[in-house]
């Protein structure tokens, strides 16, 4: 009985953790006057469909990008991919930059004004201004 009680405070430990990791923030430059935004405006600065900001994208291969579009968007990379794809060759938009990193994003957001990304919660200081969590 003590083992069953003690795998089952152990299951949601492990469960617990997973959710904090799994948090996501939408992240501005802390001079920017945006102090909220919906997910639904989030995704339109990272769908190209408005210029408002300048969107800064996580590599390619994270985790933490397909997770942040699937929130945002409801779309997977091959379908943001797309989007993207098309915005470019009409030459209505330029893709998002990529970085390697949470720390490199808060950086570029943090040095830009009209910055805008998606960090782990856990890697928030005050060099960036969070306007939502996922």
């Amino acid at each position: 009985m003590k083992k069953l009680v003690n795998l089952s405070l152990l299951i949601a430990i492990l469960a617990a953790s997973t959710a904090e990791a799994a948090e996501i923030v939408v992240i501005v430059n802390p001079n920017n006057p945006a102090t909220a935004m919906t997910s639904a405006q989030a995704s339109q600065f990272f769908l190209g469909k408005s210029p408002m900001f300048t969107p800064v994208d996580q590599a390619e291969n994270s985790p933490l990008r397909a997770e942040f579009y699937k929130k945002v968007c409801d779309k997977d990379l091959s379908e943001v991919k797309a989007i993207w794809s098309k915005l470019v060759f009409t030459g209505k938009a330029s893709a998002p930059k990529e970085l390697h990193s949470s720390a490199e994003v808060k950086k570029a957001v943090a040095a830009n004004p009209s910055g805008i990304g998606y960090i782990e919660k856990s890697a928030v200081d005050a060099s960036v201004k969070v306007v939502t969590t996922l």
